[in-house]
This record gives C-alpha cells, structure tokens and sequence, in this order.
C-alpha cells in the first residue's frame, strides 16, 4: 500500500502547482495577450465561456438585443469592454456583475433608452463610460451617481427631450461640467420647438415650474374623489332647499284656504 502513496502525493502536488487552464479561446473569437477579439461575428449573446485572464473584450458589430442576467462569466482582471454598433435595447440590472475590475464601458450606437442606475453598481472602478449614439430621451442622475471612479462620460448623439425629465440630467451637468467632454454640443431633440437648443444653455429660471414639490398619490386621489361628492353633495344641499321652499309656500297658502268670506248681513 505505501509504493501508492508517493504518485498519489506527487499528483496532488503538481495539481496544485499546476491549476487547471483558463477557458479557450471561443472558436467565433480571436484571442491573444489578454485580448478577446469577437467583433463582426454576428454574434446575438456574449460567448458563454471566455478566458479568465482576458483583459480586453471586443464585442462591436455584432447583434446582440438583450444583455441578460449575468451575461458575462466571472471576469475578475477584465478593464475594457466595448459593445459598440449591435442591437442593444435592454441591460438587464445584473447583467455587469463579476466586472468589478472593469474601468472602461462603450455602449455606443446602440437603441438603448432606458439604463436602470442599479446595473452600474458593480463597476465600482469604471472610469470611461461611452453612451453615444443610442436613443436616450433623459438620463437618471443614479446612473453616473452609481460609479464612484467616473471621470469621462460620453453623452453626444442622443435625443434629448428637454423637458422636466431632462432635469437630473442638467444639475448633474452643472456639477459634473469636467466629466462630459462634449457637453456644449449636448442639444435638444424634442420638442420641436426646442430642437437643437443647447442643454447647457439652461438656466435655473427654465425650470422653475418642474421644481414646484409635486402631488403624491394620496393627493391626487384625494383630488379624483373631491369631485365626485362635491357633485353629489351639490345635488342634496339643491333638493333639501328646494323641499324647503315648497313646504314652506304650502304652508303659507294653506290658512288662506281656511278662511271663510264674512256674510253681508244678519239675515
């Protein structure tokens, strides 16, 4: 039994020195140095298994719609990834998670016109993110917010509906002016009116009436009912008068009828 003993303690040495490899190259790929080239595939997801050691990833021109839950395996060293010129309409809010190392993000020229701010919260190193291009009306301030290392974002290129939704996006403007390079080409897009005026070029007057404190839910109810019983209550205050009055000249004509005409003589 002891002549076992040694190659079974040699193979778990030389496991242990030697740990399995990384994924392979996927085969739609082009891998080298960290490098992770899969642009112009026509790929419609991200590969499912990917080298862990990749430092670079290349997803461009290709058509992927949806970034779904967890749509990147574990890529612990991974700091650029480039999804530019695909289908992209959705990121799912956990779709980033085991990206923590990533510092710079391009999502340009895609159709994305929601970004929910709890999808960034993973990428607490990202300093570069590229959102140009794609079809966003307004920006949640919690977006940028979310990313605590930011130092460059790229909004050009967007349809700005300048409105009071386009607000967060303003103050975070105000204070973020060294962040968004191409912030005074930044423009509306709708309204009509509107259209091609710079964002930056508003001041807190324009505004004035999207920072009046709004109704809350229970207000607006409170509202939708008021009118209602006020008609009713209406209705009840002119019937309860109206049986009033009609009692009231019942009343009044009623002695009349009682009385009798004096006779003209004592015959």
């Amino acid at each position: 039994m002891g002549r076992w003993r040694g190659p079974s303690i040699l193979l778990a040495v030389l496991l242990l020195l030697c740990p399995l490899p990384a994924p392979a190259c996927p085969h739609t790929c082009h891998c080298w140095a960290g490098d992770v080239d899969c642009r112009q595939r026509a790929l419609h997801e991200v590969p499912p298994l990917l080298p862990t050691n990749a430092s670079s990833l290349w997803l461009g021109y290709n058509l992927i719609v949806v970034l779904g839950a967890r749509a990147f395996p574990s890529l612990p060293v991974l700091l650029r990834l480039s999804l530019p010129h695909n289908r992209l309409e959705k990121i799912h809010r956990q779709a980033l998670l085991g990206l923590g190392a990533l510092q710079e993000l391009d999502l340009s020229d895609n159709y994305l016109s929601v970004l929910n701010p709890e999808t960034f919260l993973p990428l607490t190193s990202l300093s570069i993110l590229n959102l140009g291009y794609n079809r966003l009306e307004e920006l949640e301030a919690g977006v940028p917010h979310a990313l605590p290392q930011l130092q460059v974002i790229f909004l050009n290129g967007n349809p700005w509906m300048c409105s009071c939704s386009i607000l967060p996006l303003w103050r975070w403007l105000g204070h973020n002016r060294e962040k968004v390079p191409e912030r005074s080409s930044l423009q509306c897009v709708f309204p009509e009116s509107l259209n091609t005026y710079p964002i930056m070029a508003f001041g807190n007057d324009s505004f004035q009436q999207c920072q009046k404190v709004p109704l809350s839910a229970q207000h607006y109810a409170a509202l939708l009912l008021i009118g209602p019983f006020s008609f009713l209550a209406s209705i009840f205050c002119c019937t309860v008068i109206g049986s009033i009055v009609v009692v009231y000249q019942h009343l009044r004509k009623e002695p009349q009828t009682r009385r009798r005409p004096l006779s003209s003589g004592g015959h």
